[in-house]
């Protein structure tokens, strides 16, 4: 098992801009996959990215694609979300998850095996 903390979740004026980090410990980091995942309330908890444990390969969610950035520093076991654009309707808590698989789309819940507590992300319009 991999233990994930996400930190950088804050509130933001809609157009603006964050990044969250995941520190991991634990399991090599360096040999795990990783994503984004955000639920909103009342809403089910949504995939926003992966990165494969390279980081040569990245998939992102439709609707994130070009705003929202995912990358990792291996040497510092530690996960980024950059996220450029925000909306109001992206608030959300976000959490990252760590994967031992790799697929080229298709994320679910269940592929991931460990889970941080989440970040709050709150985007004002």
């Amino acid at each position: 098992q991999v233990q994930l903390v996400e930190s950088g979740g804050g509130l933001v004026q809609a157009g603006g801009s964050l990044r969250l980090a995941c520190a991991a410990s634990g399991r090599t980091f360096s040999n795990t996959g990783m994503g984004w995942f955000r639920q909103a309330p009342g809403k089910e908890r949504e995939f926003v990215a992966a990165i494969s444990w390279s980081g040569s390969y990245t998939n992102y969610a439709d609707s994130v694609k070009g705003r929202f950035t995912i990358s990792r520093d291996n040497a510092k076991n530690t996960l980024y979300l950059e996220m450029n654009s925000l909306k109001p309707e992206e608030t959300a808590v976000y959490y990252c998850a760590a994967t031992s698989k790799w697929k080229s789309t298709g994320w679910t819940l269940s592929d991931f095996g460990s889970w941080g507590q989440g970040t709050q992300v709150t985007v004002s319009s």
